[in-house]
Parts: structure tokens; sequence; C-alpha cells
């Protein structure tokens, strides 16, 4: 067997309406996928699929020239392919051979894996009604993003509200709960919530003496990404409960395996769409202590490209034990939200993946008294407030998200801040 075609296909899924509003600060290009069509000579099809602007690693042209004319059972190890067009491998090897993308990665452990819900930071009522979506589709649980630019509080309070008990937070703060002093009051204060599960890198990473006291100040399980600090130092140290484990198959694989010898809990994030979280399916299949749910962040679009939708029950995923991925692609779904050529030629020429246009946004983050900062994206704020320019949490703040108005004084202040966050008194 051996490959003969492989197909790439841009595509542009539209987020939910919410999810449009929410994502349009940060993360509004991971709608952009790439699919990857791979042919045999056997004339079996598999499929894979990256988020252009986020997955851990894009597939080139010398990725395809690398598998074309070889069998994809010597080459889809690579994680150095790319994701789509190794999960694609995958699926085609499974499908030639007639077995589950699970048979070929280990000997499957459980027949469903556990997944969650995402968001990015949003406003407390946001926040609420994706918590009350995700239990209406069958979530248990929800990852989601504090910021200092919003009240953690107000927030997991509006979901409490309308969620039942046993619904689960995962808070991810990406570190901009600054150090062990500040970020332990707001833990503290966090803890009476029920809902509450774990807390994911609540201080930056390699703050040892910071997260080992985090970690033996509070009563819920503290999550890092696996590899920083390294792994034999995490252990040593007791910085954390457990990991976020990512990137391509051999990564997961052997990541997995590591954080199973210490017997430490993970969960794996693999952002994308139906194919990808089918393929995080496969791996968790497999994974001994892939335990805590899956990221995938599925929900944030209106179709998954695959003819029968995934199907969450109780929080969990069925594994499926069809051939390859067990999934079948919806073409037709494809087609609808396929990027024309002429679209992608100007960035192709410029050597750079399709892209959305990037919204001109003002963020204002509005604390209680009136005192304000404005930044052109809240990406920034990341670096801001971990080196602590601000506090890291403040009860009552706010952002205020103000779009381009064509006017000078607007351009004037968008063309400042995106340079360093500007201080100023709030006047909205």
């Amino acid at each position: 067997m051996k490959v003969v075609d492989v197909e790439r296909i841009v595509v542009d899924i539209p987020f939910t309406e919410r999810q449009q509003q929410i994502t349009a600060r940060e993360v509004y290009n991971w709608a952009v996928m790439e699919l990857c069509k791979v042919t045999s000579d056997t004339g079996h099809v598999g499929w894979g699929e990256t988020v252009l602007h986020y997955t851990w690693g894009r597939v080139s042209d010398d990725a395809v020239e690398r598998v074309l004319g070889a069998s994809p059972a010597e080459t889809m190890h690579d994680d150095g392919l790319g994701s789509g067009l190794q999960m694609a491998l995958f699926d085609l090897v499974g499908k030639i051979l007639e077995v589950p993308v699970h048979e070929l990665l280990g000997r499957k452990v459980r027949d469903w894996t556990p997944i969650s819900w995402w968001s990015i930071d949003a406003a407390p009522e946001d926040w609420a009604a994706e918590a009350q979506d995700a239990v209406a589709a069958g979530y248990t649980s929800f990852k989601n993003k504090p910021r200092p630019w919003w009240d953690i509080i107000a927030q997991v309070d509006a979901i409490s509200k309308v969620v039942p008990a046993h619904f689960k937070l995962d808070l991810d703060a990406n570190a901009t709960w600054q150090n062990a002093a500040s970020a332990i009051p707001i833990i503290k204060k966090l803890e009476a919530y029920g809902n509450i599960a774990m807390f994911e890198s609540p201080i930056p990473q390699n703050d040892l003496l910071g997260n080992r006291q985090i970690r033996q100040a509070i009563s819920r399980p503290v999550a890092m990404h696996f590899g920083s600090p390294p792994f034999i130092t995490c252990i040593r140290e007791e910085v954390c409960d457990g990991f976020v484990i990512g990137g391509g198959k051999s990564q997961v694989m052997k990541e997995g395996t590591l954080a199973a010898e210490a017997q430490m809990p993970f969960w794996l994030q693999l952002v994308g769409n139906g194919l990808m979280t089918t393929w995080a399916a496969h791996l968790g299949a497999v994974l001994t202590h892939g335990t805590w749910p899956t990221i995938s962040c599925v929900n944030m679009f209106t179709e998954q490209l695959l003819k029968r939708p995934i199907d969450v029950i109780g929080g969990y995923q069925k594994v499926p034990d069809g051939p390859g991925l067990g999934v079948e692609i919806d073409e037709e779904a494809v087609e609808r939200v396929r990027v024309p050529l002429e679209l992608i030629k100007p960035f192709a020429d410029e050597g750079k993946p399709y892209d959305r246009p990037k919204p001109r946004l003002l963020n204002t983050i509005v604390y209680p008294g009136g005192s304000c900062v404005h930044m052109a994206s809240t990406s920034q704020g990341y670096g801001y407030f971990s080196a602590g320019h601000g506090p890291a949490q403040v009860e009552g703040v706010r952002l205020e998200v103000t779009p381009d108005d064509g006017s000078k004084e607007w351009t004037d202040l968008f063309e400042r801040a995106g340079k360093h966050p500007v201080r100023a008194r709030w006047e909205g």
C-alpha cells in the first residue's frame, strides 16, 4: 500500500453566535482549518484536520512530499508531518487493515472517554449561558479562562446558579495570578464553590516554590502543561497533581506513558473540530491515566463536518470501533465551508496560511472607582499582569470592548495601546 494523493482543503467553520462574539477578541481565527484527504493505491481515503492558527504542527509541502509514494504505515508515527496529515495516515491505515485507530495505538482500556466544554474568558452572563448549553448537550465539565479583567468570583457564582451540583469547572489562569501570595487568596475564595474541580497554571509554571506553596495550601488539584518544568522536576518537587498533554501522536503517547508511571492523571488538549475530537478519543482510549476531561473545543462550532455528529452522554464520548477513525466526513458540509482558492492565494504567495481579518477592537479593563487600562488586544494582558503591572484579581472589574468607529481619537488610542497598555479614567 502506498499514498498516491494528498489533498489539502482550507475551510472556515462558523462559530456559534455567542462564541463568535466571545472569540472575536483573541481566538477569532481558530475557525480556519486545513483538512487533509489522503488516498492510497488501494482506493482507501483517510482524513485529518489542523487548526491552522493554533494546532501544534501545520502540514508542510515537504511533509506531503515525504509521504507520497511511501507506505502510510511507515510514516504515520512521524510527528514532523503535522497534525492533519498524521491523523489522516492513521485513519487511512486503519481503514486498509479494517481496524479502529485505537488498535494501532495500543490496548484499549476504556470504551468512553471524558470530554469538557470550553470557552475563553467572557462576562459572567455569557459563561453562565455557555454552561447551560453544556449541560443541555450532555457535558458535565467546563474548562474556562479566568483573567484579571473579569471578576472571577462573579463569573463562577453566575455559573453555579444555573448548573447542577455535579457539573464541574476547571479554571486555567494561564499564570496571570502572578505568585503564590496573590493566587492563594483567590483560590481560597473559589474553593467555597463546590463546582470547582481543579486549577491549571495559576502562576508561572517555573516558579517551583510558589507552585508547591499553592498545592500545599489548597484542596483542589493543580494541573500543569507537561514539560515545563521538566517532568522529573515536577515529580521530585511535587508542584502539581497532573498534566495537560498535547501534540503529535508520538509525543502524546510518550508523555501519557510517563504520567502513568508516576501515577499522575492528565487531560488531552487537542483543539479542533469533529475529526480532532474523534482522534483524541482514540488516544484517550489507550492511555490509562487520561482520566481528566479532554479539551477539543468542538463546542465552539456550528457544525462538525461529520455525517453523524459526536454524541456526549454524561460527560463522555463513545470511542468508535469502526475502521480508521470510525467516523464519516460530510463532504457536502466541507464544500459549504471551503475557502475559495482566490482568497487563499494572496496568503500563499507570501508563504502564509489563510487567515481571517483580525478585528480592530479596543479592550478596556474598567475597575471599580473608574480607573481603567486600555489594550489593543487582550493577549497583551498575559505579560502585563504576569509581570505584576496590575492586580491579579479585583472584585467588580469588567472588560469593555469598543470596535473601531473610524475616528482619529479611537485610532490614536488604539495605536498607543498597541505599544503598551494605557492607564486612564473610564469615560464610557
